[in-house]
């Protein structure tokens, strides 16, 4: 049993919508605060000089009591349009025998409040509260590989969703633009991955989505490869 180092402060309030994969979504900044006993900064002293970081984490939000969360030999990856089953070792799910994740997170510095320590991150694929076990430098030369096979995910997935706000949602992006400058960028790098599930894509959708980003709830409806941000209301 491992205890957690740390825990994620982050704009996505739950798994829908949450990019599937790092990087994807630059605008999802995050705070990662490190828990005691592990808050000593002589532990962090050199960190500065690194620009990415790996996150070793726990999928805390898969319950194995839930049966669609259970371990299977075989998994549905949405970039195979969510039909086709391989093997879960072949994919990144998070259900897997042991509910643990690796992300790769930019770094841009540690902060000191309120006698606790906090590295400010962006580029973020995890849920708030998510348990971080460890910490360790991204090294360009033993971590990136170009030429690498990367199977059914070679390359990064195309964003080619468009995304619009009505004259109401846009109206309460202005009022919070004081507060939450970079909330519109977020809503956008969001909702271009096209978070639904992967069959829906391609097929006709009135379905009216919603997903809880920061303390904002954003409401969406698709037609073709159009979104169209309906509502913007503020979660107290």
């Amino acid at each position: 049993m491992f205890n957690p180092i740390a825990l994620i402060h982050s704009p996505y309030k739950e798994k829908f919508a949450v990019p599937r994969q790092p990087g994807l979504v630059a605008s999802a900044t995050a705070e990662l605060e490190i828990l005691p006993p592990y808050d000593d900064i002589n532990a962090f002293s050199g960190l500065e000089a690194f620009s990415h970081l790996w996150l070793v984490f726990v999928f805390h939000k898969n319950s194995p009591s839930s049966k669609s969360q259970q371990w299977s030999p075989t998994v549905r990856p949405p970039r195979l349009g969510g039909n086709k089953r391989v093997g879960v070792f072949a994919t990144r799910s998070p259900s897997r025998p042991n509910p643990i994740g690796l992300s790769l997170v930019q770094f841009h510095g540690i902060k000191k409040a309120n006698g606790k320590i906090f590295l400010q991150l962006s580029s973020i694929d995890l849920v708030d509260g998510t348990p971080v076990l460890d910490i360790k430098p991204y090294i360009p030369y033993a971590d990136a590989k170009p030429d690498a096979l990367a199977g059914f995910a070679q390359s990064e997935p195309e964003a080619l969703m468009k995304i619009q706000f009505s004259e109401k949602a846009a109206g309460k992006i202005e009022l919070c633009l004081h507060s939450h400058p970079n909330l519109q960028q977020l809503i956008i790098e969001v909702l271009q991955q096209d978070p639904r599930p992967a069959y829906k894509k391609n097929q006709p959708d009135s379905k009216i989505y919603a997903v809880h980003l920061s303390n904002f709830n954003i409401s969406w409806v698709n037609e073709g490869l159009i979104s169209t941000v309906i509502d913007i209301e503020t979660i107290a």
